[in-house]
């Protein structure tokens, strides 16, 4: 495994590799839903390649750039015990003009209006940007993304199509805790009393789905059901929202009940905002059905 931290090197290990490439992209402090991400690359392409670079345009103001998860000795070595051919670990400086802005950026309307995209204004502006510079330097011909991070994976993969990029975007199932927690660089952050409430998230959504279950379609009241179960955990509710899966357009009330929809959730613990997502018409998922 090599790890590259200019542009320049990057492209000419890249220009070594024989065959298909598949990239997945992170911000680093890697756990074991990035591992299955690798792993299932693994699968669609001859080498993997991994970035790991916390892109500052992606954070707003107030956020939390600055302390977000970083772990770069465990990292090299979670990829390499994954069979990664290249590490991509670029320091701000070699991706933007003065290492967080820039005159170009890549933007979306749309699928980035609601959800994230309502409270962290800018935020899918970053995600679009630094991805496209990152298919631009990978240059692979897939892109392996998680489901924890719905609407940025909604996003990323409308955008390849848009712009006419050879890039196949895929997702991969949300992987979870034990607990029921969906794994995230971000839950290092936790504190213990604040870990616990965490799992209002998961415990609301399955709440939604037994409601959907049993025939409930109200978008309302599968909104409420979640947003009781993170406030009576004392949590700090961001947005619960029904969603068409694919559109990503809120759902509301109607004559017409909808045949699909997920539930996407946001809250803050702390200093730590996290998210989740579920889809209500599918079947549970194997990492959630221990906990209803």
């Amino acid at each position: 495994m090599q790890t590259l931290r200019t542009i320049q090197e990057f492209r000419s290990a890249r220009a070594a590799l024989v065959g298909k490439v598949a990239l997945v992209p992170t911000m680093g402090a890697l756990h074991s839903g990035h591992v299955g991400l690798i792993e299932h690359a693994q699968e669609l392409a001859d080498h993997v390649v991994v970035s790991i670079f916390v892109n500052p345009t992606q954070f707003g103001p107030n956020e939390d750039l600055d302390v977000y998860p970083r772990d770069e000795e465990g990292d090299l070595a979670k990829c390499e015990a994954a069979g990664c051919a290249l590490v991509f670990m670029p320091p701000a400086s070699e991706i933007y003009v003065n290492g967080r802005t820039q005159p170009t950026y890549v933007d979306m309307t749309q699928l980035t209006d609601g959800l994230c995209g309502a409270s962290r204004s800018g935020h899918f502006r970053g995600v679009t940007t630094v991805v496209t510079k990152l298919f631009n330097i990978v240059q692979p011909d897939v892109a392996v993304f998680g489901q924890k991070d719905y609407q940025q994976f909604a996003v990323l993969r409308q955008m390849a199509l848009d712009l006419n990029m050879p890039v196949d975007v895929v997702s991969m199932p949300t992987v979870r805790e034990a607990d029921g927690l969906a794994m995230s660089s971000r839950n290092r952050n936790l504190q213990p009393q604040e870990r616990g409430k965490a799992l209002s998230l998961s415990r609301g959504l399955i709440a939604a789905w037994n409601a959907w279950k049993a025939g409930e379609r109200d978008p309302a009241i599968l909104q409420q059901l979640v947003r009781k179960t993170m406030s009576d955990a004392g949590v700090g509710v961001d947005y619960v929202t029904a969603v068409d899966p694919v559109s990503l357009q809120r759902l509301v009330e109607s004559d017409t009940l909808p045949e699909t929809a997920l539930i996407a959730v946001a809250g803050f613990f702390g200093n730590v905002r996290l998210i989740d997502n579920l889809r209500l018409d599918e079947p549970l998922p194997d990492s959630m059905r221990d906990l209803t």
